[in-house]
Parts: structure tokens; C-alpha cells; sequence
């Protein structure tokens, strides 16, 4: 019988949106309206916080900071990253739904779980509004957490770990060791580890490795091995106990590591 009483995953990236790619083209498309140009790679680099914060780590990063300043004659302050989460919110909210499928073999995780009596939770780096047009074509492929966190129902969130303590309170379980976190980002991974839990990164579904599975599956052998490595060096480096490639590969870590 497992020692876990709970598992707690992110979503984009871990359970949905395979590669994460829902908010990229929305943040380059954001910041383009501003007009600084993104890239892909600067929109991915602070992914997992949540999303106010995740434009002010852009707008800090020296290239996107001069970039702006060029342009607006001023340093970024705290009203322009607050001007420019005002167009992302809407924007990601009309496309978020779009990348919503759950990630092959994260199904069959769930039910693992149920049979086992071990309760699924929840959190994301979205906010409340971006949520309430993933959580229902997610429920509509039968993924239905206990609860869902977001970025912006509590007064801090990641790296801290108010989040996963509202997950032990909405789904009545402690001590924090007996809770898992399974997240795809470093801010999602230090949620959990800011909270004491044993966490499990995911190398290959995540935003780290940015691709689909046809992607992978049209790469040589070697070059996934690479983007796994990478992966797994950031999410150990943030705090991962663990790291797989995907949520289908949970059922064996579990019974490997905590039966």
C-alpha cells in the first residue's frame, strides 16, 4: 500500500498542453502589441510563476528591459507590466482552451490513483479566469482534480508554498510527506519543496523540453536523451526528488519509491 495520501499536479505542461505551448505565442503576440519583440525562449524562461509575475520576469531580463526602454523612453516599471497582463489575460484566455488535452497516458495515471484511494489535487501558474476555460474540456476527457489553486487566489504564489497548503486544507491531508507535488517547471518544483513534499519533475511533456510527441517521436534517439538530461539537471537543480518523462510514468515511480 503507498505511503502518498495525495499527488498534486501542475497542469500546462504536466497533465494538459503537452510541450506547454498555450501561453508562448500569447505572450510574443502581448509584448509585440507593446511593440517589443519576444522571443519564444524569453517567453518560456520564467514559466510556472504565476502570470503577473512571469511578465515582470520578462520585462526584467536585460535584452526585453532595453527593448522596452528603446521604445517607451522609460525602464519598465510595475504599471507597465501591469498594462501589459491586461492584454495577455484576455488573449490567453480565448486560445487556452485549444491546448487542453491531456497528456497521453495521464489518464490511465488517474485511475491508478482512484484505485489506490489516493486523492488528486491541484495547481497552476494560470489564473481563475484563464482556469475556467481549461478545467472544463479537461473534465470533459474525464480529469476532474479535487481542487484547482490558481495564481491568483492567494496573496503569494509560487516559488512559496501557500498553494500546496491550500491543497492540504481543501483535501484534508498531511504531513507534507505524505503529499506529492508533480510539476514541470522550477517554480512549480519549489512550490513543493517550500512546502516540505517529496516532488517529481517531468522532463519530456514539460516546457522545458517545449516539444509535442510527434516531435519526439521524429528525433533520433540521442537528441531526446539530451533535451531529457537538460530537463532533468533544471527541474533536480530546483528541488525534484524526481524526475520521469511524462504522468504516465507515475504509477511505476510510486510503487518503486513509496510502497
Amino acid at each position: 500500500m503507498s505511503r502518498l495520501k495525495a499527488v498534486i499536479f501542475d497542469w500546462a505542461g504536466t497533465m494538459i498542453d503537452f510541450g506547454s505551448f498555450a501561453p508562448m505565442g500569447v505572450f510574443v503576440e502581448a509584448f509585440r502589441r507593446f511593440g517589443v519583440e519576444a522571443t519564444i525562449d524569453e517567453a518560456r524562461a520564467p514559466m510556472g510563476l504565476p502570470k503577473w509575475d512571469h511578465i515582470h520576469a520578462m520585462l526584467s531580463a536585460p535584452r526585453l528591459a532595453a527593448a522596452w526602454q528603446d521604445v517607451h523612453g522609460a525602464a519598465p516599471s510595475p504599471a507597465d507590466v501591469d498594462k501589459v497582463y491586461e492584454v495577455f489575460v484576455p488573449m490567453n484566455e480565448e486560445v487556452v482552451a485549444d491546448y487542453a488535452d491531456l497528456v497521453p497516458g495521464a489518464r490511465e495515471t488517474l485511475d491508478w490513483l482512484a484505485a489506490r484511494g489516493i486523492k488528486v489535487g491541484s495547481t497552476t501558474g494560470y489564473t481563475r479566469s484563464i482556469m475556467q476555460r481549461v478545467a472544463p474540456a479537461a473534465a470533459a476527457q474525464g480529469y476532474r482534480p479535487l481542487n484547482i489553486v490558481c495564481a491568483d487566489d492567494l496573496p503569494e504564489g509560487r516559488p512559496g508554498p501557500l498553494g500546496m497548503y491550500q491543497c492540504f486544507i481543501d483535501l484534508q491531508v498531511y504531513p507534507p510527506e505524505t503529499v506529492l507535488k508533480v510539476d514541470d517547471t522550477p517554480p512549480g518544483i519549489a512550490e513543493g519543496v517550500a512546502a516540505g513534499c517529496p516532488t517529481v519533475g517531468v522532463a519530456l511533456s514539460g516546457n522545458i523540453a517545449g516539444k509535442t510527441p510527434e516531435d519526439l517521436a521524429a528525433m533520433a534517439p540521442d537528441d531526446v536523451a539530451e533535451i531529457r538530461a537538460r530537463a532533468t539537471r533544471i527541474l533536480k537543480e530546483a528541488g525534484a526528488t524526481h524526475v520521469i518523462d511524462t504522468v504516465a510514468d507515475l504509477p511505476r515511480l510510486i510503487e518503486e519509491t513509496w510502497t
